[in-house]
């Protein structure tokens, strides 16, 4: 189980990695470089994501007491194509959420970083 897992969290946070590529690097990019909001980002995309796989020294059932329809009901889609887009999809709810969320937090934090344009310059004296 825990191999599993680790698999799916490095695959979430290469599709993190992914879809922060193609929003603007201020204030996204900058924003989630934050480790605290990158965590509270993959934790959001993976409280999400059903999980469908037990190792038996955990989950003590047998194959007769797992419900058919549960494995048909779950709503993680079938292709990898429809799987990847279903996570794509919950990085952006995850990204429009967090910054919805904690707007005013963000733009303190980031208006705290001094921006190399910002300072004045020491040459004119």
């Amino acid at each position: 189980m825990k191999t599993v897992v680790k698999l799916t969290q490095q695959s979430v946070i290469g599709e993190i990695e992914s879809v922060l590529d193609t929003y603007p690097y201020h204030p996204y990019q900058q924003a989630f470089a934050i480790p605290d909001l990158r965590q509270e980002l993959i934790s959001f995309v993976l409280s999400r994501i059903p999980c469908l796989y037990y190792t038996m020294t955990e989950v003590q059932i047998s194959q007769t007491e797992i419900e058919p329809d549960f494995l048909l009901n779950s709503k993680l889609p079938r292709s990898p194509l429809e799987q990847q887009l279903h996570v794509q999809n919950l990085i952006h709810q995850g990204i429009y959420s967090i910054f919805q969320a904690k707007s005013d937090w963000i733009s303190h934090h980031l208006c705290e970083a001094v921006q190399p344009g910002s300072e004045p310059s020491h040459w004119f004296g």
